[in-house]
C-alpha cells in the first residue's frame, strides 16, 4: 500500500540531487548520491512512481537537466513524472520520446491556458496541473511569482479537461520537515473529483498515514533524504 502511495522525489539542480528549504533557491542542500542512483535505488526497493524536478528548468523555462532526467528514466522501471521547465508542447514531445510518462505543469496553466490546453488535449491523461500554493496564493515561474488565483480557483478552470490529475504543493511546508498541514490538501479535495497528489512538509510515517484518507499519493523527499522515514524498513 506504501509503495503506492509514496513517490519519492528527486529534484536536479546542475546535475545534482539537492532539496530545497520552502522553495528558495538560495537555501540548497546538495545529496552526494548521482541522480541515476537514487532512481536505481527507489526502483531497486519497490517504489512504482518517482517524482523529478528541473529546478534550473522551472526558472529557464526549458529543460536544462536533461542527460540527468535521461540517465533516471534508464535507471527506474515505473512510472516517472518531470516538472519545471514544461511551457509548450514541444517541450512534452521531447520528454515523451525520452520515455517520460507524465508531465507537471504549473505556470504555463496560469499565463497561457490556449497553449495549456492544447498541450492537455495532445497528451490527454498525461499532464498533472502543478498547484503550488504559497500564502494561499498559486506561485509560478519556480516559485518566484505570485498569481492572484487561489489553488481552488485554478483547479476550477481545468477540472473539466482531459488533465490526469493535480499536483499540490503547500510551498509554506515545502522542504522544513515541521510535518503536514492536512486542511489545505481537505480544502483542495473537496473541489475536484480527479486524483490529487500532495507535497510538502513531510517529516515522518504519520504525516503520511494522515494524507491516506484525504488525498491519492504524497511526494516525499527530504524526509527519505535525511533519513526521517527509514523506507527500506516499511517496504
Amino acid at each position: 500500500m506504501i509503495k503506492n502511495f509514496l513517490i519519492p522525489a528527486i529534484d536536479l539542480k546542475e546535475g545534482k540531487v539537492v532539496r530545497l528549504f520552502k522553495g528558495e533557491f538560495e537555501k540548497v542542500k546538495v545529496y552526494p548520491k548521482s541522480p541515476e542512483d537514487m532512481a536505481k535505488f527507489f526502483s531497486d526497493i519497490g517504489f512504482k512512481k518517482l517524482h523529478v524536478v528541473d529546478l534550473d528548468g522551472s526558472l529557464e523555462g526549458i529543460p536544462v537537466n536533461l542527460e540527468a532526467i535521461r540517465a533516471i528514466r534508464k535507471a527506474f522501471y515505473g512510472t516517472v513524472q518531470v516538472g519545471g521547465g514544461i511551457r509548450s508542447k514541444k517541450t512534452c514531445e521531447l520528454l515523451s520520446e525520452e520515455g517520460i510518462d507524465l508531465f507537471v505543469v504549473g505556470t504555463l496553466a496560469v499565463k497561457d491556458p490556449e497553449v495549456f490546453e492544447d498541450m492537455v488535449h495532445s497528451f490527454p491523461s498525461r499532464v498533472l496541473l502543478a498547484v503550488d500554493s504559497k500564502g494561499g496564493k498559486v506561485a509560478i515561474g519556480g516559485w518566484k511569482e505570485e498569481s492572484n488565483l487561489t489553488p481552488e480557483e485554478l483547479a476550477t478552470r481545468y477540472e473539466d479537461k482531459p488533465i490526469w490529475g493535480y499536483l499540490y504543493t503547500n510551498i509554506d511546508k515545502d522542504g522544513t520537515l515541521e510535518g503536514v498541514d492536512v486542511e489545505p490538501y481537505r480544502e483542495f479535495k473537496a473541489y475536484v473529483k480527479k486524483p490529487v497528489i500532495a507535497s510538502g512538509g513531510v517529516a515522518s510515517l504519520d504525516d503520511i498515514y494522515k494524507l491516506m484518507d484525504i488525498v491519492d499519493g504524497v511526494v516525499v523527499g527530504k524526509a527519505i533524504y535525511e533519513n526521517k522515514i527509514d523506507i527500506e524498513r516499511i517496504l
